[in-house]
């Protein structure tokens, strides 16, 4: 069962699809996942199949889109920045608990991309997250994008930031920068397979998504480090998936903090690069890996089972 709805973020509404196993007896209370789409998309775009398979398994799930973003409030549009959207993950948790289908002792978190990297954030610092996932995380975007321009190239990006936050404070006018395009052509995203699997994905957003980002929004993500200090993520049980051929996160940092964490800990590797955990072998991996990791930690009642 699914329902569209919303939940408060700082005086804006972030829309929510927020799901409910089909065989929940009244006053049982089941365990929630919280859960929000990589940089720039929606929720709709390939999260709903995870969001049914853990409904289908017991679970209540709040999907939803960040402010400025997808169906939800707040302007300017496009506008990805990650203080601001960890305060959207931490409303999402206190939404959720306060469902009467609910029991808010056992809150989950799942995020990939930059959402990976918010949900390790998240759950370092808010106890309230009894497990967390994090599929394919930006763990560190500082190194990251070291690895993905050339030092020209990220030379460049700096001046446009630089010239950009002057226009910013003289006209407060906004400026955008392609989310993806073509290979060749400048682009946020700037891989192959991340235009190809945009392309196919962004039908399933009913015209909401957007092929731009802020300036601002890059100006923060160049420098944004998720997880300084990933031992204070114990004792929140803490599951990384990550692609051994992906590109715009890097399997190598996200290992870096999983040795750093503390027990108990997963690490999955799938075939394949950044986009391939939603479809085929690797979202059947990838969504089997989150469920059983949730399962064991969030301990959801057999009255809530289908």
């Amino acid at each position: 069962m699914e329902r569209r709805t919303s939940f408060e973020s700082k005086g804006l509404k972030c829309a929510v699809t927020f799901y409910t196993p089909d065989n929940v007896a009244p006053g049982d209370r089941c365990p929630a996942i919280v859960m929000a789409h990589g940089i720039g998309l929606t929720k709709e775009m390939g999260l709903p199949q995870f969001a049914e398979r853990f409904a289908k398994a017991g679970f209540a799930v709040t999907l939803f889109d960040y402010r400025y973003l997808g169906a939800s409030e707040g302007e300017p549009r496009g506008q990805m920045l990650p203080t601001e959207q960890h305060e959207d993950y931490r409303n999402a948790i206190t939404w959720t608990q306060l469902q009467s289908e609910v029991d808010p002792e056992r809150i989950g978190l799942w995020g990939f991309s930059y959402s990976g990297g918010h949900v390790l954030h998240v759950a370092a610092f808010d106890r309230r997250v009894k497990a967390v996932v994090a599929q394919m995380p930006t763990v560190n975007a500082f190194l990251n994008s070291r690895r993905l321009v050339s030092p020209l190239a990220l030379h460049e990006l700096t001046k446009l930031l630089a010239e950009d936050r002057i226009k910013r404070y003289q006209t407060g006018e906004v400026s955008y920068f392609p989310l993806v395009a073509p290979p060749g052509q400048p682009s946020f995203l700037a891989t192959p397979d991340a235009f190809t699997w945009i392309e196919l994905a962004k039908d399933a957003s009913e015209g909401r998504w957007e092929n731009r980002l802020t300036f601002e929004s890059i100006e923060h993500c160049l420098y944004y480090e998720a997880v300084p200090h990933p031992e204070a993520i114990f004792p929140t049980p803490l599951c990384l998936i990550v692609g051994e051929q992906d590109f715009l996160a890097s399997p190598q940092l996200a290992a870096a903090v999983y040795a750093d964490a503390i027990e108990p800990k997963s690490f999955t590797v799938l075939k394949g690069g950044h986009f391939d955990g939603f479809q085929g072998e690797g979202f059947e991996i990838a969504s089997t890996t989150a469920l059983s990791w949730f399962k064991k930690y969030l301990k959801h009642k057999p009255a809530c089972e289908t």
